[in-house]
């Protein structure tokens, strides 16, 4: 918008953007405990208070020098990702869970043709799209199932390991659209030797971690160790052309196997998510700009995106036998728990958005797409656990206490 003359605008200190910032994050969760009953997660509201500022006293570009710090937050909650890839996640139910990963992972891949038809899309922005697609709201599901206290059940476990696998083939597809992006946009000099070096390095960083185990005593478990590898990988899976979240997702394997996780290691890692993420929900929130909400192309986009995000998860209770069943594996239960795209769909959009690969048309039009899946499969997941919670009350009534 043009400056009348002679009118100077003076930008916000930095301390009075923190102080918006943090006055938006406050309200943003004093009205997540009214809004509980009916699903609505925290991240949907510091999105929403996020659009309010950014369209109205705070455009995103006067917090750009901001946004590395607040995605701290986003790099911390794929460390503890790969802190949970370890080998007892597929201990019990194996088959099921791959299966399950497989149809999730695989499913989103038939919308290439549509998408790539309908909206003009190259091939690297359909495939930003079909990552989104592809992943699962970790987060946010497994919230849920801990205040039910339904983790331990057979459906809570199956859909933790499921939950926990599916980002890692929707990370891969977000690194091959940015990677073919940065081809496209031109930024071809150095070729794909980053790359190979990058992987040389993953590969080598591993036989260290291995080493260090067998000949060391000593562990990283104070918060610098901690942030150093964090940090570290992140940068390495940034500067070998794929994304900081695969190199931090890394990092977090490699921790895993120098020090299991503790309660000093999850302490730290929860303070680095519970301060920084709320900044990048609102970041978020942000960059959405008004006008391109009045766009019929967004929500065409949009609509076609949550339909297909429904039935690609829909499709995976397809991968829960009928052995899964008779062990207690509820079948709704999983596929509503997977349909949220939470925070990774909006690490991708994000991700995307800030390499250029996406227009602000776009970026919309996923935003849309994951507060929609998030809600619907929160307010479905809540639903069924209340469903299965009277089933065995009334179970246990018709029972007795005799029998």
């Amino acid at each position: 918008m043009p400056t009348p003359a002679g009118i100077t605008v003076v930008a916000p200190t930095l301390l009075t953007t923190l102080v918006i910032l943090l006055t938006g994050v406050l309200i943003a969760r004093l009205s997540a405990g009214p809004l509980a009953r009916w699903a609505v997660p925290s991240i949907v509201l510091e999105l929403g208070m996020g659009f309010v500022l950014g369209n109205t006293v705070l455009p995103f570009s006067s917090i750009a020098p901001l946004s590395g710090l607040a995605e701290l937050g986003v790099l911390t909650l794929f460390f503890q990702v790969g802190l949970e890839v370890r080998g007892d996640l597929l201990t019990t139910r194996r088959g099921s869970i791959l299966r399950t990963v497989a149809l999730s992972f695989f499913t989103p891949l038939l919308a290439y043709w549509p998408l790539s038809a309908w909206f003009g899309m190259t091939t690297p922005q359909v495939l930003l799209c079909l990552a989104a697609l592809a992943a699962t709201g970790t987060g946010v599901t497994l919230r849920v199932l801990a205040q039910r206290r339904a983790l331990h059940v057979p459906s809570g476990r199956l859909l933790v390991g499921v939950s926990v696998l599916d980002d890692l083939p929707a990370i891969g597809l977000l690194s091959l659209a940015t990677a073919m992006g940065g081809v496209s946009l031109g930024r071809t000099g150095q070729g794909g030797l980053p790359l190979v070096l990058g992987l040389l390095a993953a590969v080598l960083s591993y036989g260290i971690a291995l080493w260090w185990v067998r000949h060391r005593t000593e562990r990283p478990k104070g918060p610098l160790s901690i942030l150093m590898i964090l940090i570290g990988a992140a940068w390495l899976g940034e500067a070998s052309g794929l994304t900081s979240l695969l190199g931090a997702l890394w990092g977090g394997v490699l921790l895993s196997r120098l020090a299991p996780p503790e309660e000093d290691v999850n302490r730290t890692l929860s303070v680095l998510s519970d301060v920084f993420l709320p900044l990048y929900f609102i970041g978020v929130g942000m960059r959405i700009q008004a006008d391109t909400l009045l766009q019929p192309e967004a929500w065409a986009l949009a609509s076609v995106l949550v339909v297909l995000g429904i039935v690609s998860k829909l499709a995976c209770g397809l991968g829960i036998s009928a052995q899964d069943r008779a062990a207690g594996v509820d079948r709704w239960l999983v596929v509503f728990g997977l349909i949220p795209r939470g925070l990774p769909g909006l690490v991708f959009a994000t991700t995307a958005l800030g390499a250029g690969l996406i227009n602000d048309s776009q970026f919309s039009a996923l935003v849309i797409m994951v507060t929609v899946t998030t809600v619907l499969g929160l307010l479905l997941l809540e639903q069924r656990l209340a469903g299965l919670t009277r089933a065995k009350g009334v179970q246990a009534a018709m029972l007795g206490p005799g029998d």
